[in-house]
């Protein structure tokens, strides 16, 4: 690197974990999310990377930023100065030790550290040359959502592209941070203790230890798996275990009016394994009502009760019902079951197209009291604990039934309340989690054998008659 002052600095990019090394020099990315397990390192090269680009840039001021200011002297303080004397550059910086400030004496680059326990500090933030130009959030999954937007608020102003980056462990798939991550204008990078090119064995194997002892605890702080805070209604450690092998989707997309699947990398329907000629399925609905935003469809192999695909989308009731009818026709004439509490208008839709293969429940007629028949499924004080148990249970004894990272992690949110009752935690959704429970309760409704198309039959016959037409030289 070149300074201004004519001083040269060399730095090995081999000391550079080779995962990170393409970070840097990026200047012009506005957010960089660092995020995975315990002992992947991606703290210490943010720590190597803001001391580069302070020796690279001619104005660069960094804020570092944590929960709690009294955090920041043991851990980011320090690991700034090891890299400093590790690069064999004290000379060129003035460390405060008292204000927690650090300044490039080259160039008068300087970084500060501060707590978000004391907003009123981070205002009179004032630096020797410029503006502030970089902020990095350190253990971002402490700190709220307002704070970070009154952080990027603060990052502003003419010169040089400003700069935010957070790194975190992700123990709470409920945080902000989650569809934070998930922004087109955020660029992500997860590690794990695999990554550390630097990491000593003895830790590696201290860290695999947990496969066996914890693996609920391997998956989420060692492997940067999101976990999720208080007790699930689900087996954690089993969906843990299966978030780590789940199958990549075979294709995404959604339904044209003439009912061709389109393929979409934006598409709202998820297909894991495609349909089988004679297969048997059925497909859980769940509708965008109290407490939810989404429509949501589960399909299901009825022969072996894998989950095969899914849709979920924010959409009129009418859009997802003519959604649900072409998945239901594209599955061999699919057993569709579409919950009926909050909006019954899909159900209708399915009739009027006459999609008649639908879940059917016995109800009392409101005027005449008999027992008479209806479409879909209600959930009640009754049927909903009964749906929530065989669904636990399927978890729990055959977890490899699942298919989808949207359902998994739902799951892990799914915890019991003060009064005993399953529910949704407080923020998160529980769409996914309903519609695959009554797809695995409307299955007795469908078939479960699979059919042998006839034409496999006929071409079988022609090919034994062909084959004895030969083999007797008629």
């Amino acid at each position: 690197m070149k300074m201004q002052n004519k001083i040269n600095i060399r730095v090995n990019p081999k000391i550079i974990n080779s995962k990170y090394r393409h970070l840097i020099k990026d200047y012009t990315t506005r957010f960089i999310v660092l995020y995975g397990g315990a002992g992947s390192g991606k703290s210490f090269f943010i720590a190597q990377r803001i001391i580069w680009k302070l020796l690279d840039c001619k104005m660069c001021n960094v804020l570092v930023v944590r929960a709690f200011a009294n955090s920041n002297r043991d851990s980011t303080f320090a690991l700034l100065r090891q890299v400093i004397n590790q690069w064999q550059l004290s000379k060129y910086f003035k460390t405060n030790e008292s204000d927690l400030r650090i300044t490039c004496l080259l160039n008068n680059n300087s970084i500060v550290f501060k707590g978000l326990d004391d907003t009123e500090k981070l205002k009179s933030i004032t630096f020797a040359k410029g503006d502030l130009t970089d902020i990095w959030i350190e253990e971002a999954s402490e700190i709220k959502e307002e704070d970070f937007n009154q952080l990027n608020i603060r990052l502003r102003g003419a010169g040089p592209t400003k700069q935010m980056i957070l790194s975190f462990n992700p123990v709470d798939i409920n945080s902000w941070l989650k569809a934070f991550t998930e922004r087109k204008d955020v660029y992500v990078l997860k590690t794990t203790y695999k990554d550390n090119e630097f990491l000593d064995e003895a830790y590696k194997q201290e860290l695999e230890k947990f496969k066996e002892t914890d693996p609920y605890y391997y998956n989420v702080y060692c492997l940067g798996e999101w976990g999720v805070y208080g007790d699930s209604v689900f087996d954690k450690n089993k969906i843990a275990e299966r978030l780590k092998n789940i199958p990549k989707a075979i294709k995404t997309g959604l339904f044209d009016e003439d009912g061709n699947f389109i393929e979409a990398a934006e598409g709202y329907i998820t297909i894991y394994k495609d349909v089988e000629q004679g297969y048997p399925y059925v497909i859980g609905g769940d509708t965008a009502g109290e407490g939810s935003d989404y429509f949501i469809g589960q399909v299901l192999d009825n022969t072996t009760g894998e989950q095969v695909a899914v849709l979920r989308n924010q959409m009129d009731a009418d859009l997802y019902a003519t959604q649900m009818y072409w998945l239901g026709k594209y599955y061999n004439e699919a057993l569709i079951g579409i919950e009926a509490n909050y909006d019954s208008y899909p159900i209708k839709v399915l009739e009027q197209k006459g999609y008649t293969k639908q879940f059917i429940r016995e109800r009392e007629d409101t005027f005449t009291g008999k027992i008479v028949k209806a479409y879909g499924f209600k959930t009640t004080s009754i049927t909903r604990p009964v749906i929530i148990s065989e669904l636990v249970q399927i978890v729990r004894e055959h977890t490899e039934l699942f298919n989808d990272r949207g359902t998994l992690e739902e799951m892990l949110t799914f915890i019991r309340n003060e009064k005993g009752r399953a529910e949704a935690k407080n923020g998160a959704h529980d769409d996914l989690v309903m519609a695959i429970a009554i797809a695995y309760y409307i299955r007795t409704q469908q078939s479960i054998e699979v059919v042998k198309p006839k034409e496999e039959d006929e071409i079988e016959a022609n090919d034994n008659w062909e084959e004895d037409f030969i083999n007797y030289g008629v």
